[in-house]
């Protein structure tokens, strides 16, 4: 755990936007890169019909690509194909995490001289990116993954059955522009699972081993607004809890970015390449039985046991009192219609593989405690 003489650096965007009305400022930040631009959007083209006609009467050539799913090696490649001979000066992302990820990877791809998986980690060679990004600027549409100040890409490998990173500290978005009238709205099932992955991703490093007095000031501000706020944000769509709570995710993102994670996103890959299901709804399903199984590790009088007491009594003070929130979080978070691992399409026969396969995982490294087989298999089991 992190002391406040511990040697660290600290990577971000160049420039972060917040507030309501910040994206209004994108096409003047995308022409101050140049002419040509690359605009990645979701599954609904739609949706970013004001931008291109923005960047049309500015005078900028457009090229669009969609990514209507989480993002796989597959469609990179096929983007990548489609792309060719197009040299954009910038790359927008507008969409969730799926689509800035998406962003982030042809930034870093499209000037690379080999095959894409050869700089994946994991399942390739975790190669070193030969050139530099393309500029990017990411304007997030939920408020969740933090993904718009990360320096990674998180990709699924549909052969190998996981979800792994592309990775480099020139992958953060030159400009990120966090607006939250690009967010309010969203379905319940999205604004849910992508409000307990923000709140995972502050919880996490802040108990995590490589927390530093930068990542701590983030979240320990963002933890109590992001369950403050949580409830409001998914019952009733009001306009301060989707202000606090895309903050809360960018801080987690930049937290993340700059500390690390824990189980939760450890198990979150390879859960997420088995099963298809949402990044934050397994998230959600594996947070309470993470923090409980860290309740039964934690040493009294160690820091991490106070942090961790800490945010437990957050918890408790927005879903019950007495040492009871975290259930009443994972009640809650199941009533607003959450799922568990097994209606994921998760098994119990799958819990030993999963294990394994978790353990060594990138995330997994940071966690605060060394969990074995059996516990992580009892953590599935939790989950499930």
């Amino acid at each position: 755990m992190a002391g406040a003489e511990q040697m660290f650096s600290f990577t971000s965007p160049q420039v972060l936007h917040f507030g309501r009305g910040q994206s209004r400022q994108t096409v003047g930040l995308a022409a101050s890169f140049g002419a040509q631009v690359l605009l990645v959007h979701g599954a609904t083209p739609a949706r970013a019909d004001w931008l291109i006609k923005e960047c049309a009467t500015a005078g900028l050539m457009v090229k669009t690509i969609g990514c209507a799913t989480e993002p796989d090696l597959p469609q990179i490649e096929g983007a990548l194909a489609a792309l060719k001979g197009f040299s954009p000066n910038v790359v927008v992302a507008l969409g969730g995490g799926s689509v800035l990820d998406f962003g982030k990877a042809l930034s870093a791809l499209i000037p690379c001289d080999s095959a894409p998986i050869e700089y994946l980690e994991g399942v390739g060679g975790s190669r070193a990116l030969d050139h530099a990004p393309i500029p990017m600027i990411a304007l997030p549409t939920t408020a969740g993954t933090g993904a718009e100040v990360t320096k990674n890409a998180v990709i699924a490998v549909p052969e190998h059955g996981v979800k792994v990173s592309l990775r480099d500290p020139r992958m953060v978005p030159a400009i990120a522009i966090v607006d939250p009238d690009l967010m309010q709205g969203a379905p319940r099932r999205v604004a849910l699972a992508a409000a307990i992955d923000a709140i995972t991703q502050v919880i996490e490093p802040y108990l995590c081993t490589k927390a530093n007095p930068m990542t701590d000031a983030l979240c320990r501000a963002a933890i109590p607004a992001g369950l403050d706020h949580l409830r409001a944000l998914v019952e009733q769509d009001t306009a301060e809890a989707w202000d606090k709570m895309a903050w809360v995710s960018t801080c987690g993102g930049l937290a993340l970015a700059n500390a690390g994670l824990g189980a939760v996103h450890g198990f979150a890959g390879v859960i997420g390449g088995k099963t298809q299901a949402p990044h934050g709804e397994v998230c959600g399903a594996l947070l309470p039985a993470v923090l409980q199984a860290h309740a039964r590790m934690a040493e009294p009088n160690t820091e991490v046991a106070r942090r961790l007491a800490w945010v437990l009594a957050q918890i408790d003070s927005n879903f019950g009192g007495e040492g009871q929130g975290v259930e009443g979080l994972r009640r809650w978070s199941q009533e607003q219609g959450l799922r568990g691992l097994s209606a994921m399409g998760m098994s119990a026969g799958d819990h030993a593989a999963v294990a394994e396969a978790s353990a060594g995982a990138s995330s997994m490294k940071a966690n605060p405690f060394k969990l074995s087989q059996p516990e992580l298999i009892a953590i599935l089991e939790a989950a499930a």
